[in-house]
């Protein structure tokens, strides 16, 4: 293993745009949830007319469909992302549209016969059932509650109440009280295991929102404390949640 200054540094310097996690290859794993998500995702995606595939990233689970319907568009609020997606889906007609959190969908009522989305940042119930048609479906993938804390709170100590958030019926409620009515319900526990600092330091510095204020320098003696136990074959084990959540208008 090289030296804990080198695999900061190299992680510090690599990109972390788009969507992908490529980087990470033999440097951390993640078990997948048991249901398959961007297959079924495709699956849905063979059988309507138009589709919306919200917080999209660079694409990456979008395009893994063979087949997309004849109106299609993402929404991604990112705008490094937003370009991935456009360069990886623009060829295909996927009409990307950049959008900030708050504001709204930009489509017209009744739309789409499905949306769908790969870990959104806050599903806007409102929204998708306005621009579902009547009988359409938001198919998803969420991010379920304390999620990766292990990691987290290795950083920011206990977190109590933030483990509460993203909780699976308290999102089905929600949408309920949207007027969706969910259909399907599925959540899971996966095993995540790192196994050098500079996985660490790229994937809090990929997903921004784990650790807000994460800086290699600002927390240079935490990275060192899992150094030691990784450069002795312990891997750092975490856990994601997740759920497969399905809803009709």
């Amino acid at each position: 293993m090289r030296d804990f200054e080198t695999l900061v540094q190299e992680a510090v310097e690599a990109d972390v745009n788009g969507w992908g996690f490529s980087w990470l290859d033999g440097r951390a794993t993640e078990e997948r949830p048991p249901w398959g998500f961007a297959k079924l995702l495709a699956g849905r995606l063979d059988t309507v007319r138009s589709a919306l595939d919200l917080d999209t990233g660079g694409g990456e689970v979008l395009s893994e469909a063979a087949r997309f319907p004849e109106r299609i568009a993402a929404t991604e609020g990112w705008p490094p992302n937003a370009q991935r997606a456009r360069d990886r889906l623009g060829p295909r007609g996927v009409d990307i549209v950049e959008t900030t959190e708050g504001s709204g969908l930009p489509f017209p009522d009744e739309f789409f016969e499905l949306v769908s989305a790969r870990h959104p940042v806050s599903p806007d119930w409102e929204e998708i059932r306005r621009v579902l048609i009547p009988g359409g479906h938001y198919f998803a993938q969420h991010v379920g509650p304390a999620s990766a804390f292990e990691l987290i709170e290795h950083f920011l100590g206990p977190l109590p109440e933030q483990r509460k958030g993203r909780d699976s019926v308290a999102e089905a409620a929600a949408a309920d009280a949207a007027g969706l009515t969910v259909t399907d319900l599925r959540t899971t526990r996966c095993r995540m295991e790192f196994f050098d600092v500079g996985a660490v330091v790229w994937i809090l510095r990929k997903c921004v929102w784990w650790v807000p204020d994460f800086s290699a320098e600002r927390y240079l003696g935490k990275l060192r404390e899992l150094d030691g136990p990784m450069r002795a074959g312990k891997p750092f084990v975490a856990h994601s949640t997740r759920h497969l959540i399905e809803a009709r208008r």
